[in-house]
């Protein structure tokens, strides 16, 4: 699977060769709808938090006698029922992580990569440095017609980070940090010589 090589200011430099096992598979999007689910879930802080009926501050106190009063018996004042009392069933601190087979997550990649490349959407850099201004970069990025753009090489150059950073839907990745989300939260897949030998070693 031969695909033209671009440069940052929309010339050629050459073509390169695409496995046909990495961005030629049928797109799964039930492996691609897994693997999101598992990643915005490990991301989630589970900070949340509420008190309980036995952490909430109050006395222990009965607050009257169980019988004769002609209204319903209560034992404390820190039940659910009553406004300064605890939460039942509440959120508590926890991971909300899980694990997923690593099968799994790589087909979701490769099937993430291919919808790309089926819609013409997958872009080969020749690199993605030599630029340290984010006027120049948003300038280059126009002429290229991005304007939602993940771009994915093997070592990032600081600087043309630096320069991206200030440009909204313009995200730079490495290699090993390539997935589902990114890729598919992006409109182009724009991917350097390097970061194309880094995706086929991980992927191999």
């Amino acid at each position: 699977m031969e695909i033209e090589i671009k440069t940052l200011d929309n010339g050629t430099a050459g073509s390169a060769t695409l496995p046909e096992e990495l961005f030629g598979a049928a797109p799964r999007a039930d492996v691609m709808a897994r693997v999101v689910h598992w990643q915005l879930a490990k991301r989630r802080a589970g900070t949340h938090k509420v008190k309980g009926m036995g952490e909430v501050s109050g006395t222990t106190k009965k607050p009257y006698r169980q019988k004769g009063t002609g209204s319903a018996r209560q034992g404390s004042l820190r039940a659910p029922q009553y406004r300064t009392g605890g939460v039942v069933h509440g959120p508590v601190v926890r991971d909300h992580g899980y694990d997923l087979p690593k099968k799994v997550r790589r087909l979701g990649l490769i099937s993430a990569l291919s919808q790309k490349a089926a819609e013409g959407k997958l872009v080969v850099l020749d690199t993605a440095s030599g630029v340290t201004k984010t006027s120049e970069l948003a300038k280059k990025l126009q002429g290229l017609g991005w304007g939602s753009a993940l771009i994915v090489d093997a070592s990032v150059d600081e600087n043309f980070v630096r320069a991206a950073r200030n440009l909204p839907k313009i995200d730079i990745l490495p290699t090993i940090g390539a997935n589902v989300y990114d890729i598919l939260n992006h409109e182009v897949l724009a991917i350097t010589q390097a970061g194309l030998e880094g995706l086929k070693e991980r992927l191999a």
